[in-house]
C-alpha cells in the first residue's frame, strides 16, 4: 500500500481536519496567526491525526464521517505543533521540515508563547468535544510528553546514558502521542476494552518504530529528504541508541572518540563518527529494533477485523522502517 493510498482511506475527514485547523488558529492577534501558519503549514505528514482517524475508520468501517474525530484529530495536530514550537526553541533548531523553524524566522519568545496559545486552543477543542475520558488521556500525554523532554534535556551531552533510559526518554517524548492518538481515536468510536487496548498498544509501538528510525536517519539520512540538518542529534548532544550501541560495542578508542562529541555537542567530527556507528553494526542493531516494535504493533491489532483501514494501519507501520525521512 502507498502512503497516499493510507491517507486515502480517511481523505474525506482528513480534508475536515485540515479546514479545521486553518479555523481555529484564527485570532486577533496577527503574530499568533502568522507563526501558527508558518508552523502548521511547512509540509509535516500529520501522522498522528491519521492515527485517530484509522482507529476510529477500523472500528466502524461503515460510518459516515462526522464531526467528532476530525475535530479529536485536530487536537491531536495542535498538541504535537505546540511540541515541537518548544522543542526548536529549546534544541536551538534552525531547520524543520526544509524550511527555517519559526524560532530562527520569528524569536524564541514568540514561538513559546505560540506554543502556549496552541496547548490553550488544543484544550479549549477538547471541552467542545464532550469526553472526559478523551480529556483524560490527552491531559496525561502532555504531562508524560512533558517529562520525556525533561529527561531528555537532563541528559544532554550524557555519554553514559542507558539504552534502558533512552526507551524510557523516547517512550515519553515521541511513543506517547501515537499511543494517545491511537487510544483517544478508539474511545471515540466506543471501541469494546479489548479494542481499546489493542489500538493504545499499537499506538505505542508505532511511536517507538517512528523515533527510533529518527535516530538512524540523524546518521544515515539526507538533509534534503529529512528537512533538517544531519548530524542535528550529536550537534546537541543527544546520546541516541545508534551511538549508546556504538559505545559498548567500537574499541576503547573509538568508544572515547564518541564520547568527546557527545560532551562537546558537536558535529565537527560527523564523518568519522558517522563510519564508526555504522561498522559496528550501531545502524542495524536500531533498524532490527525498530522492526521489532513495527511487528508488535501489527500483532497487537490482529483482534481488529479485516477492513481498509486495519490494512492502512498496517502498511502505517511498515512505513515507519522503510521511510527515508
Amino acid at each position: 500500500m502507498l502512503v497516499k493510498d493510507i491517507y486515502s482511506v480517511v481523505e474525506k475527514d482528513f480534508d475536515q481536519v485540515n479546514q479545521l485547523i486553518i479555523d481555529q488558529l484564527r485570532s486577533d492577534v496577527p503574530m499568533v496567526e502568522k507563526i501558527g501558519h508558518h508552523i502548521i503549514e511547512s509540509g509535516g505528514k500529520r501522522m498522528r491525526p491519521l492515527l485517530v482517524l484509522l482507529a476510529a475508520k477500523a472500528l466502524n468501517p461503515k460510518e459516515h464521517s462526522n464531526e467528532q474525530h476530525p475535530l479529536l484529530a485536530g487536537i491531536i495536530e495542535f498538541l504535537h505543533t505546540a511540541t515541537l514550537l518548544h522543542d526548536d526553541v529549546v534544541d536551538t533548531s534552525d531547520m524543520r521540515r526544509g524550511k527555517a523553524t519559526a524560532n530562527a524566522k520569528f524569536g524564541n519568545a514568540p514561538s513559546v508563547l505560540v506554543g502556549d496559545f496552541l496547548y490553550s486552543r488544543a484544550f479549549q477543542m477538547m471541552v467542545n468535544l464532550g469526553s472526559m475520558r478523551v480529556m483524560d488521556i490527552l491531559s496525561n500525554a502532555t504531562c508524560v510528553i512533558a517529562e520525556g523532554e525533561v529527561m531528555q534535556l537532563m541528559n544532554v551531552k550524557n555519554p553514559n546514558l542507558t539504552e534502558d533510559k533512552y526507551m524510557d526518554v523516547i517512550q515519553g517524548k515521541t511513543a506517547m502521542l501515537f499511543e494517545a492518538s491511537s487510544h483517544s481515536g478508539a474511545v471515540l468510536a466506543q471501541a469494546d476494552e479489548q479494542q481499546e487496548s489493542a489500538l493504545k498498544l499499537y499506538g505505542h509501538h508505532l511511536g517507538m518504530a517512528f523515533q527510533l528510525v529518527d535516530d538512524v536517519l540523524d546518521y544515515v539520512g539526507n538533509a534534503e529528504e529529512l528537512g533538517k540538518n544531519v548530524g542535528d542529534d550529536l550537534a546537541e548532544g543527544k546520546t541516541t541508541l545508534p551511538l549508546i550501541f556504538a559505545m559498548e560495542h567500537a574499541n576503547e578508542d573509538q568508544s572515547n572518540f564518541i564520547k568527546q562529541a557527545i560532551r562537546k555537542g558537536s558535529t565537527e567530527n560527523l564523518a568519522e563518527i558517522v563510519t564508526i556507528v555504522q561498522q559496528c553494526g550501531a545502524i542495524d542493531y536500531t533498524n532490527e529494533k525498530a522492526r521489532e516494535h513495527v511487528q508488535h504493533a501489527q500483532a497487537a491489532i490482529d483482534c481488529l477485523d479485516h477492513s481498509p483501514a486495519k490494512e492502512a494501519l498496517n502498511a502505517l507501520a511498515e512505513l515507519a522502517v522503510s521511510r527515508s525521512h
